[in-house]
Formats: structure tokens, C-alpha cells, sequence
């Protein structure tokens, strides 16, 4: 294989070129993989290369180049890269397991904020640490080895049906029979010395990529570790998170009350004729907990003055906010929604970031004085002049005037609500802080977990079509920002809640499906965001579809498939 910088000359019959961001081109053997041209390109990476964009789409690399092409390596601090990482890492633990702990089921049910998996074994006690330590040797002999990860594409459903019956799978059995046999005859299956399994995505082409990992005990299971983007060659600290804990644990409950623990369990219940039952019972579970989030506040020893909540995109805040009022009124507490955007201090005052631009998600965008100084003096009873922010001209104007009676509890929503600097003003007993998220979803199988951001990809796709008349291509532009923005603002102050609210829906992707899938299509293939469009279509193929005229209307979906009857509610 040769190299050559800028140049891209006649070449000898036989040969296929790539041309590399940096305009360098190579040349090589038609067949030659992108893998083999990046290991010539990038001998000693900085950070590990997973994949590779070629001529716009993600491939493997192993892929095979048949005709010059255009190639950008994916490496572990691209989200692409790290999602290719995470499922090979878990293919190795699994296929580890199977050799040593053949008994064992092993169960990936939820990610952890520094950076890992929490799994659960079946059909057997769980995992001792003497044993997780065998697992983990096992896996980094595995990684040592440098076995190949062999794709297997086209294997009959047939077949697939008897690998994953074999090894005990019934929820993976469960989830390809509700495919349409016509469109979907076969399955790409993957295979690690021997152990074949099913996984939703890419690989990387050999287990010697897997080096970073950790395995400990955890609670009643146990954690898969992972590096993280931001430092891809180490382990974070694990953390304890009890808020999530319950969070978890109260959702399994769900489910398993629904009877549906995954996917293909939604999709059964929706072919036997048991939607409207799940979308009800559901429902009523969010009631349930709204409702005992609006006794916790009623009832506190000490009087609650303001209610304080945060989360992040397309989590339902708006919606959430409004029932949490209804219930509220309910016990006899009359709520006020304060506005925390009208805060913003002036467009010259904002701070900026790093690269130089306006910084509009920093804390220090908005006038903490006048928010304190305001909200203690309408807590007071004092009559407020409040500010109204102007977004187009990008300054703070004269708003109304308003006071309130002392027996009123604010609400304020907004991306700081759980920041303890944004309230300095008042007791800190007089504040009930939530933090409201999309915190769970249903996995497609076992080995197959379903990040919760995608879910709520999905609904801000939805609602910003119908809403905003943003395309989806706008929306997956500005998606990488937005994340950028919760890892900042957001996630490190979960844990400082008093309560958190799961505002995930057993049955939410069936009907955003319909909705959703029209908007991916128009992605322009070639845009950087058809790779993510694509990505997103091929998970949304695995749910049957609802129509979202079978959603409640005070529902949370509501707000982002439109008809919420609480928008015709008013708190003041």
C-alpha cells in the first residue's frame, strides 16, 4: 500500500484510492479494508479509531473498499465510536460469561453517569467478587488474544431463532418474531471464537480494541465500566447515585406490573390487542407519582415556598409542571409559574464561551440578583415589576406587575433549577428542588440496552417539526450542543433533588414512531446528520406502531405530539 499527500494520479488496474480529511490519499488493492488504509494513515492514533465514514456513511473496519472513496476515521471521542465501543465491550463480557459461567444469563439493564453498565445475572446467585474476577481475566485474555470479530450478515431468521433458543434467549426469540418476514428474512449476527449473538449496530473488528474496562460489584449486580468521550483512555470513579437507584428500581416495578420487560414484549402486547391497557395503566403510574410528589410538598414540616424544576431537553418539563399544578391545587396550594428566561441579563452581558460565542446556557447569563432580590420580594407579598426578555432584540424590557398573597408557592422550571447558587436568597428548607427526565426506556433485548437519549432524540424531533417548523436535519444539527450544554449544566446536580420524576412511557416510541420516521426520511443522505437519521430509522423499525390519537390528552406525549389539554390551562 503506498501514501501520497495531495495528489491523486492515474493508478495501476486493481487499485482503489481514499482521500483522507487532511487531503492525503492512499492507495491500496481494490478489497483493502478502511481499517488496514487507517492503520497506514494513523499508525499510533492518539485516541483509538473504531470506525470510519466512508463516502458519508459509517462502516466498519472491516469494510472492504471496492472504489475510491472519501474517509474519515471515527475514534472513541465521537459518539459514534463510543456507541461501536460500549456494544463490543458488552459482546466480549457476554461471550466471556458464556465460556466460563455457561449457567449464567446476564442482563444489561441501565447506563451509570461515570460511565458504565449496570448488569444482573439470571438463573444462578449473583456474580462474587472472586467470580466477577474470573470474568474479568477471561475478558482481558480475550483482549490479549486479539480474536476476530466475525460478521455473519444474511443468516436465515430461522437459524437466528435456534442460536438465541440455544443459549436461552426467549426475549430475543420474542422480538424477531414480530418481524415482518417478508422485508426482514434474515439477521447479521455476530461471532467471538465460537459464541454467535445478535447486536443492534456495529462492531469493532477484533477484541485487541477492548482494552479500557472494569468490572465491580454493584448492589445486587454489577457494573460494566467504560471510558468515557471526554477521557477515552480511562475509568471515571465510580459514584453512588441513590436518587437513580430508585428511579430504576420503581421502573422495573412498572414494567413488570405491565408484563412487558422489552421490546418484543411491547410489540406482543400491541398485536394481542392490549394497548389502550398499557397506555391506561401507564398513564395512571405517572398520575400516581405526580400525585405523591404534590403530597410530599404539601406535607413537609416546614413550609414550601418554591418549587424548583429541572432536567434536560425534551424530558416533558412543560407538561410535568403543569399536572405537578393541577395536583397541587388539589391539596389546596395555589402555584405561580415564574419564568426563569426573563432572567437573561442583556445580549452585550452575556458571557461567552470558550470559542468565543454567547454562552446563553451559562449560569451567569442570568441577573442572580434580580431573580434573588424578585422572588423573595414577591414571596413577601411586595408588588414586583417583573422583566420579559426580549429573544429577538436580545434585551430585558418592562414586564407586568404583580403581587401575589403570601400563601401562594412559586414554580420555577428552567436548566439551573437544581444549580444551588441560582437560589442564594431564601432558606433552603423552603425549596423543593425536581429533577424530571426521560430516565428509562425498555431495551430491545437483554444485550441490547436503549440509550434514554435517543427516546428523548426522538420526541424533540417530533416536537420541533410540529412546533417550531424545524426540519430534522436542524434538530440533529443542534443535538450535539444540547448535550454539550446537560453535561455542563444539568446532570452534575441530579443527585441535589428532593425527588425525581421518570418521565419515560412504556408505549412512547410506538406512537412517536409514526411521526417520526416521515421527518428521518427527509434527512439529505448527504448531510453529516443522514448518519445519525439512519441510525435512528433502523431502531424505530422495531416497533409496531400506535396511533397517537390513543394518547390521553393531560398526557406527558402530549407535549410533543400535540392536542395537550393543559395548554388551555392557565395557574395564574
Amino acid at each position: 500500500m503506498t501514501q501520497e499527500k495531495n495528489v491523486r494520479p492515474s493508478k495501476p488496474r486493481g487499485t482503489v484510492q481514499i482521500t483522507l480529511p487532511d487531503a492525503r490519499t492512499l492507495e491500496g488493492p481494490i478489497g483493502t479494508t478502511v481499517g488496514a488504509f487507517l492503520s497506514v494513515a494513523l499508525p499510533q492514533p492518539e485516541v483509538p479509531i473504531i470506525a470510519a465514514l466512508v463516502d458519508g456513511k459509517l462502516r466498519e473496519l472491516t469494510y472492504p473498499i471496492a472504489r475510491d472513496a472519501t474517509v474519515e476515521p471515527i475514534d472513541l471521542s465521537q459518539s459514534d465510536g463510543e456507541r461501536i465501543y460500549r456494544r463490543s465491550l458488552t459482546f466480549l463480557m457476554v461471550a466471556a460469561a458464556h465460556r466460563i459461567f455457561p449457567e449464567a444469563q446476564i442482563y444489561v439493564d441501565h447506563s451509570l453517569p461515570f460511565g458504565g453498565y449496570f448488569c444482573e445475572v439470571s438463573d444462578r446467585a449473583p456474580f462474587t467478587d472472586e467470580e466477577l474476577s474470573r470474568l474479568a481475566s477471561e475478558m482481558r485474555h480475550l483482549v490479549a488474544a486479539d480474536l476476530p470479530i466475525l460478521r455473519e450478515d444474511n443468516v436465515p431468521l430461522d437459524a437466528a431463532l435456534e442460536v438465541f433458543q440455544r443459549h436461552g434467549q426467549p426475549d430475543k426469540v420474542t422480538l424477531f418474531e414480530g418481524r415482518d418476514r417478508r422485508c426482514k428474512a434474515s439477521v447479521r449476527l455476530y461471532n467471538l471464537d465460537g459464541y454467535r449473538d445478535y447486536f443492534h449496530g456495529y462492531m469493532v473488528p477484533s477484541t485487541g480494541y477492548l482494552k479500557v474496562f472494569g468490572l465491580l460489584r454493584w448492589e445486587e449486580g454489577f457494573v460494566l465500566q467504560y471510558p468515557r468521550r471526554i477521557e477515552p483512555s480511562t475509568l471515571q470513579e465510580p459514584t453512588r447515585y441513590p436518587q437513580l437507584k430508585h428511579v430504576f428500581r420503581e421502573y422495573g416495578n412498572w414494567l413488570r406490573r405491565l408484563g412487558i420487560e422489552n421490546v418484543g414484549g411491547l410489540n406482543r402486547a400491541i398485536t394481542n390487542s392490549r394497548a389502550r391497557e398499557v397506555i391506561l395503566v401507564s398513564e395512571a403510574l405517572h398520575e400516581q407519582g405526580i400525585a405523591d410528589i404534590a403530597g410530599q410538598i404539601a406535607n413537609r414540616n416546614e413550609r414550601v415556598r418554591v418549587v424548583l424544576i429541572a432536567g434536560p431537553s425534551s424530558s416533558g418539563k412543560t407538561t410535568f409542571s403543569k399536572r405537578l399544578a393541577v395536583q397541587l391545587l388539589a391539596h389546596g396550594i395555589r402555584p405561580f409559574a415564574l419564568e426563569l428566561d426573563n432572567y437573561f441579563v442583556n445580549r452585550e452581558d452575556t458571557p461567552r464561551d470558550a470559542s468565543g460565542e454567547y454562552d446563553f446556557e451559562a449560569l451567569e447569563a442570568l441577573d442572580l440578583a434580580l431573580f434573588n432580590t424578585q422572588l423573595k420580594a414577591l414571596l413577601d407579598g411586595e408588588a414586583v415589576q417583573m422583566p420579559r426578555f426580549n429573544f429577538r432584540t436580545g434585551q430585558r424590557e418592562t414586564g407586568r406587575v404583580v403581587q401575589l398573597p403570601k400563601d401562594r408557592v412559586i414554580i420555577v422550571e428552567g436548566i439551573h433549577g437544581l444549580n444551588p447558587r441560582l437560589v442564594y436568597a431564601l432558606p433552603d428548607a423552603s425549596i423543593f428542588r425536581i429533577y424530571a427526565s426521560a430516565l428509562t426506556q425498555l431495551n430491545l433485548d437483554r444485550h441490547n440496552r436503549v440509550p434514554t437519549t435517543d427516546s428523548r432524540l426522538i420526541r424533540r424531533i417530533t416536537r420541533d417539526a410540529r412546533t417550531r417548523g424545524y426540519s430534522a436535519t436542524d434538530t440533529l444539527r443542534r443535538w450535539e450542543s444540547v448535550r454539550r450544554g446537560e453535561k455542563l449544566h444539568i446532570f452534575p446536580y441530579q443527585e441535589y433533588a428532593d425527588v425525581m420524576f421518570n418521565s419515560a412511557l412504556v408505549y412512547e416510541l410506538a406512537v412517536l414512531k409514526p411521526l417520526a420516521e416521515p421527518l428521518l426520511l427527509q434527512v439529505d443522505q448527504d448531510s453529516r446528520q443522514a448518519v445519525e437519521a439512519k441510525r435512528l430509522l433502523k431502531f424505530l423499525e422495531w416497533f409496531q406502531p400506535l396511533d397517537p390519537a390513543l394518547v390521553p390528552e393531560n398526557s406527558i406525549l402530549r407535549e410533543f405530539v400535540g392536542g395537550l389539554a393543559l395548554d388551555e390551562f392557565h395557574w395564574d
